[in-house]
């Protein structure tokens, strides 16, 4: 990896951001349920609804997007980094990024079956407050609500 880049998401970059996600999102379908979306409903999601509504950052190694992250308020909204970079740090970085840009304390969800990215926001800090049967998500799959620093969402609940 060459020194990788870190900037906000521009108008040229939405295609191929949302060609990472897609790819990201795909490359463990044992941890993730299938995208409810097509790859060109997510392009479009890109363009017309992350761009301007919501703060997001790409990576870049060599010129090449590699990771995408989305803060959506105080919600670390959207984390995905190429399958191919995967364990490399960069989702560290990223994850260090949101912490800088929301030291107020971050919140985000994730999927119960997604175990990787369980481990992953437990070892940078973030703590458990809640489990769900995934109705309030458009994959209709059961989640986990979890948070970092000051959030405000209460403490962590038992774990049903």
């Amino acid at each position: 990896m060459d020194e990788l880049l870190i900037r906000p998401l521009e108008p040229y970059d939405t295609d191929e951001a949302a060609r990472l996600w897609w790819r990201s999102r795909h490359a463990y379908p044992d941890l993730l349920p299938p995208a409810i979306h097509t790859a060109d409903e997510v392009a479009t999601w890109f363009a017309e609804v992350l761009l301007p509504d919501a703060q997001t950052w790409v990576a870049l190694d060599d010129g090449r997007i590699v990771a995408v992250l989305t803060l959506d308020g105080d919600d670390l909204d959207q984390l995905y980094v190429d399958p191919d970079a995967a364990g490399l740090g960069i989702g560290s970085t990223l994850v260090d990024l949101a912490k800088d840009l929301r030291p107020g304390g971050l919140a985000l969800w994730t999927f119960q079956s997604n175990t990787r990215a369980q481990s992953f926001y437990l070892r940078h800090g973030f703590t458990e407050v809640r489990r769900t049967d995934g109705a309030g998500n458009e994959e209709k799959a059961p989640d986990i609500r979890m948070t970092w620093g000051d959030h405000g969402e209460g403490v962590p609940t038992d774990r049903r």
